[in-house]
């Protein structure tokens, strides 16, 4: 939104966090974000206010506000054209969805660039969250290597995903209620095995385990779970446990008094991870989510930090594979090895697909136009 507001020469507000959404965070912009960093690292740019001034601000009180979701995937052109107006007819336009509404590619070099400086430079947690973020990654880093693991098996990521892989009947009936609960979540009737042959479930920890393994992961490493509550506990950790006996999380880094103002508030939670997930040496997410793509995106500017970038569809048929007898574990393990020598957070050209731009590389995630030609030195812009 801060590039659109460039380009159309329009006055940009802090923005507002969805609060409807499952995890029910009541956490605003600047409970996150260093809000005050946020506006003066960017005033040569564009204008940002906190809020809106107080004629406008009583219009919007009254409803009388235009609101609308951009197109996503629109490019720069579609907000001069269609947008630009309504703000010039409406004074003030609530742009009520931001996620994904600018192309990844074929926009022009001063906008990625810019795309780059706000997430990468302009965007700064909280004090206090960066400085817990500091902290966790130095208790960790006292210790040895260590691993960030984006465990994404969630109660609400399964749910989402109708995925179900070695859950109980019982899991599988609760999952499906929390599903049909949510109004929003559109798609109810999944086939959790197609879903899963396809490579769009989320590794289970099982799985995961397997999968370190095979990649000759070091036993000795520390893990650090970048994840909410498992779903399944402690029984579901227990292969992923057992394989890698110092698995971590920040609650058993930090005492309980560290946290506790952070409870119920999974953004901000989120923020911690995201910090650690930028330190460690190596970072691996277990499905393609949006945090696991700017951390990928973010850890390349940063120099190229190895990023294993697992291909689930390729992965789950080894798995099954192995698990059925038909490779030995040397083969499973040189298979698991050889197809993502090329898949470490390398040097590469962003994938892109015309008309079909959410199968693409998503920009975050490799935003190459911040890089120099060489890719061995960083941009400054």
């Amino acid at each position: 939104m801060v590039t659109i507001a460039r380009y159309l020469n329009v006055t940009l507000i802090v923005p507002e966090l969805d609060k409807t959404s499952f995890w029910a965070d009541p956490s605003e912009f600047q409970d996150i974000f260093y809000v005050d960093h946020f506006i003066t690292s960017l005033r040569d740019e564009v204008r940002i206010l906190k809020e809106l001034p107080p004629r406008l601000k009583r219009r919007v009180e009254m409803g009388m506000v235009y609101s609308m979701p951009p197109i996503s995937w629109s490019d720069i052109s579609y907000y001069h054209n269609q947008i630009l107006p309504l703000i010039q007819k409406y004074k003030v336009v609530h742009l009520n969805r931001t996620d994904t509404r600018l192309a990844n590619n074929g926009q022009p070099l001063d906008i990625q660039k810019l795309r780059c400086r706000v997430n990468f430079s302009a965007l700064r947690f909280t004090s206090q969250i960066e400085e817990l973020g500091k902290r966790v990654s130095k208790l960790l880093r006292q210790n040895g290597p260590f691993i960030v693991l984006h465990l994404r098996y969630e109660m609400d990521m399964l749910a989402f995903s109708g995925c179900t892989q070695g859950c109980s009947n019982e899991e599988v009936e609760e999952l499906t209620r929390m599903r049909y609960a949510y109004p929003w979540w559109k798609e109810k009737i999944i086939n959790s095995d197609l879903k899963r042959k396809d490579g769009l479930c989320p590794l289970t920890p099982e799985e995961t385990a397997l999968i370190l393994r095979a990649l000759d992961i070091d036993n000795s490493y520390q893990i650090y779970i970048a994840a909410g509550e498992i779903y399944g506990g402690e029984r579901r950790m227990a292969s992923l446990a057992a394989a890698y006996p110092k698995v971590v999380r920040k609650e058993t880094l930090l005492e309980p008094s560290d946290l506790r103002f952070f409870q119920n508030h999974s953004s901000q939670m989120a923020a911690l991870d995201y910090l650690v997930s930028l330190e460690s040496d190596i970072f691996i997410p277990t499905y393609d989510g949006n945090m696991a793509k700017v951390v990928e995106g973010h850890r390349r500017f940063l120099g190229f930090k190895q990023t294993i970038l697992l291909d689930r569809r390729l992965l789950v048929d080894l798995i099954d594979q192995y698990n059925s007898g038909y490779l030995s574990w040397n083969k499973f393990s040189d298979a698991v090895k050889e197809s993502h020598e090329s898949r470490k957070g390398q040097p590469t050209k962003r994938l892109v697909i015309p008309d079909r731009p959410k199968e693409e590389d998503y920009f975050y995630a490799n935003p190459e136009e911040c890089l120099q030609p060489s890719y061995g030195q960083l941009s400054s812009t």
